[in-house]
């Protein structure tokens, strides 16, 4: 029996949902195979999406039970987004094995009643949640994650693919034509962190 074709995911998130895209390698080059964009929430509204903008107005024990709560229910999501896909996937005889989630500045946050009395740090781990959910989910579903800063993935590629960042761009404008809208940065970036991924598994 032929081994499974090997493909990657890629992560872009937001408060409360994800750009999330497929790759996989044609006689070397990226294919995309999927593109999706995934709720971590079951109610989209701001007070779920932005979780710990809400908690902020709550007595500390509450805004320790919603946070959990909220981070229970994006890993749940975030678990049936990736097997799901793995699901389709396997049918086609393709395992999806590994992943690779764009971070923002990536320094730990501090305790609850810490992050709550500083904006910036509220804005920070509201991100950091869904991130937390999906890395959380791709790991259960037995994915290899890794992580990588955003502001860092187009010096990466260039290094890595050794094409230059305008270069590259335009080729993945070019792969999301099949797909039409939505095909913005969200998910461009999702698909060149996925290709990188791939890059990391051949090397």
């Amino acid at each position: 029996m032929a081994q499974a074709k090997q493909a990657a995911v890629g992560f872009r998130v937001h408060s409360g949902w994800a750009a999330v895209v497929v790759v996989w390698l044609e006689k070397g080059a990226p294919v995309v195979l999927e593109r999706k964009r995934a709720h971590l929430v079951k109610t989209f509204t701001y007070t779920f999406r932005q979780p710990y903008h809400t908690a902020e107005k709550m007595p500390l024990a509450e805004a320790r039970r919603f946070v959990a709560q909220v981070q229970t229910e994006a890993r749940q999501l975030a678990h049936g987004v990736i097997h799901g896909m793995q699901s389709d996937l396997e049918r086609a005889e393709i395992k999806l094995t590994r992943g690779n989630l764009l971070l923002a500045s990536g320094r730990p946050l501090p305790d609850l009643e810490k992050i709550l009395a500083s904006h910036a740090l509220i804005h920070t781990a509201d991100g950091e949640l869904f991130r937390e959910a999906l890395s959380y989910a791709g790991k259960r579903c037995g994915l290899e994650i890794v992580g990588m800063k955003e502001r860092e993935l187009l010096e990466c590629a260039r290094q890595s693919l050794r094409v230059q960042p305008a270069v590259l761009l335009r080729r993945i404008t070019e792969l999301g034509k099949p797909f039409g809208s939505p095909w913005s940065q969200d998910e461009k970036f999702a698909t060149l962190a996925a290709w990188l991924a791939l890059r990391g598994a051949a090397n």
